[in-house]
């Protein structure tokens, strides 16, 4: 009942709509599995706001409210460091195979374009976020009010669904209609109807008072619609099936074959190749695992007559988008192209080539023997041994000189186990993983190849440390760093992830060099307006942030990786910039030269 006093400030009869309103939306979404919260506060988005923190309340804590769901809160000053430690939470969650949710909740007015990023990154990642942006009531939309603008539609390019819920007045069905939308929604971001899980925008308008008040409405199950998985859902693969038992013999076919791994394959990729005797080129995030048959420095063999140029299939798996050589393969009119495209409605084929589009593995390739008895995986598996050897033997002599990335890179790679966890940066970094990395079992790599960009990296991978529970590694360029350096702080009272960021500093973006903007006749603009230079001080910068930092030789890092990840620390590691065209071009050359002297 609202009280005298309630009703002098402004309270209307009905009690706390909005406050109620926030409070069963998270009620229902906590029923439907969501845990993780990610708040950037502002005003309009306070009863959102103070239900959270109600839920975040220990079980014991004496202001509990029996009625509050349990949610863990994480709170972050700036939108798009909120937006993409959501998407590290959701990479987590994936990565324990236990698909499920994570809520993002903004302010409106421009709150919820600062979403937008990491909601497209979503999109195309398959990852599930619930964007909960706050915004006015109806009336005030279109009359000049105060952070009010079209947030309707905002994100549609990125998201799933849309939907713009009005503002609550306390109507009787109002708190049944939010769980039947909180079922829908989750239901959409999951992809359990159509297999194409993503991000959903709520809209959700309040009108004053935004503050709490009242008990929490009863947890309840009207209106929560239980929606089952389409019986077309992927069911995937028992791997025990294959792994220590003799592969039935099939007719091989005599196809000379190679299985592209791109970004989230999944082990059944490993399998595929192994089954079949065929070469496993494998990207960093792949998934993909070891083995005999991943092949390392693939890239730079893809252009000897003997390997690429006479590869006749290529099967792909997950999402490649690191190399130009592997997409020129896969544009090539003379090799058959098969994808298999687990999830989505979408599958990759940039070059338009593709022959067969498969929903997923299909039993002959599983059964396998295809290749055998061709001796064309043996032939790549020596071409990658001298590959791997002769690169070793380039990066062996930086040592002498200015370190370089390929060998920062490969000393990260090195240092790891396979209990670690890795996440790489979009641009350089990532690609010099791919060509260093050898990894008889590979730690958990994970990198944001939806749309394979740098922005929003350390708050992935401090959202992935936090939804693992462990510590993670970051290894990132310095403008991804500095693109995403608000990801640094967090305040007092909140969870600090256990995240080391290894900073491979070049001043700039060293990819140019290695591509057509590196060509001397355009050094002149290039170095501006694509390599980005800077004079930041990382250090100073991370002291503000009252973060750990420590800048080293590259000779240190492993005696530094060899230490326990605890809080969060960055770990800056000069390299050189310009001789990194020369590098690429000799790497290209001693591998060329080695892979021929096999012939």
């Amino acid at each position: 009942m609202t009280t005298d006093a309630e009703r002098a400030s402004g309270v209307p009869e009905d009690g706390y709509p909005s406050a109620q309103a926030a409070r069963t939306l998270l009620q229902a979404l906590a029923d439907l599995g969501v845990r993780d919260v990610v708040l950037a506060p502002g005003s309009r988005s306070a009863p959102l706001a103070y239900a959270a923190a109600e839920a975040a309340l220990p079980g014991d804590d004496p202001d509990r409210d029996p009625a509050a769901p349990a949610l863990t809160v994480h709170v972050r000053v700036d939108e798009r460091v909120a937006g993409f430690l959501a998407l590290g939470l959701a990479r987590a969650a994936k990565a324990r195979k236990e698909p499920r949710p994570v809520a993002v909740v903004t302010t409106s007015g421009t709150a919820p374009a600062h979403l937008l990023a990491a909601a497209l990154e979503a999109r195309h990642s398959g990852l599930p976020l619930l964007l909960l942006t706050a915004d006015r009531p109806h009336e005030l939309r279109g009359t000049g009010a105060n952070q009010t603008t079209e947030q309707v539609g905002l994100l549609a390019p990125a998201v799933r669904l849309s939907v713009d819920v009005p503002a609550p007045v306390g109507l009787p069905d109002e708190l049944r209609d939010l769980r039947n939308l909180a079922a829908r929604v989750v239901a959409v971001a999951l992809g359990t109807r159509d297999h194409t899980p993503g991000p959903v925008h709520l809209n959700l308008a309040y009108r004053e008072p935004l503050v709490p008040g009242g008990a929490w409405p009863e947890r309840s199950d009207d209106g929560l619609t239980r929606v089952f998985a389409h019986p077309g859902t992927p069911a995937g693969i028992e791997l025990a099936r294959y792994s220590d038992v003799a592969v039935p013999v099939a007719p091989a076919d005599g196809v000379r074959t190679v299985v592209v791994a791109g970004d989230d394959a999944g082990p059944e990729a490993s399998v595929v190749a192994h089954a079949n005797e065929w070469p496993l080129l494998a990207e960093p995030s792949s998934g993909a695992g070891g083995g005999p048959n991943t092949i390392p420095a693939y890239r730079l063999l893809l252009d000897s007559p003997a390997l690429g140029g006479a590869v006749q299939r290529v099967v792909v798996m997950g999402r490649p988008t690191l190399s130009r050589p592997v997409q020129a393969l896969l544009a090539r009119p003379d090799v058959e192209v098969l994808v298999i495209a687990e999830q989505g409605r979408d599958w990759p084929d940039a070059a338009r080539r593709a022959d067969q589009v498969y929903p997923g593995v299909p039993g002959q390739l599983m059964r396998g023997n295809l290749g055998r008895g061709m001796g064309w995986v043996e032939r790549w598996r020596r071409a990658g041994e001298v590959a791997a050897q002769a690169v070793a033997e380039v990066l062996a002599e930086e040592r002498l000189g200015a370190a370089s990335g390929p060998l920062l890179a490969a000393l990260v790679a090195s240092s790891l186990t396979p209990a670690d966890v890795l996440v790489v940066a979009s641009s350089s970094p990532v690609r010099d993983l791919d060509l260093v990395a050898r990894w008889e079992d590979p730690p958990l790599v994970v990198a944001n190849r939806g749309l394979a960009g740098i922005d929003g990296t350390l708050s992935t991978a401090a959202g992935l440390a936090l939804g693992l529970g462990r510590p993670v590694h970051a290894y990132v360029g310095d403008l991804a760093f500095l693109h995403d350096a608000g990801a640094l702080l967090v305040g007092p009272g909140e969870e600090v992830p256990d995240l080391r960021v290894i900073v491979a500093h070049d001043g700039g973006g060293s990819i140019f060099a290695t591509l057509e903007h590196g060509a001397p006749e355009l050094a002149r603009h290039a170095e501006r307006v694509m390599a980005t230079p800077h004079r930041a001080d990382l250090g100073a910068l991370c002291a503000g942030y009252g973060v750990g930092y420590r800048r080293i030789d590259v000779d240190r890092l492993p005696h530094v990786m060899a230490q326990p990840v605890q809080g969060t620390e960055v770990v800056d590691v000069p390299v050189d910039r310009e001789g990194r065209r020369a590098l690429t071009a000799r790497l290209a050359q001693v591998v060329t030269a080695a892979v021929a002297a096999l012939d």
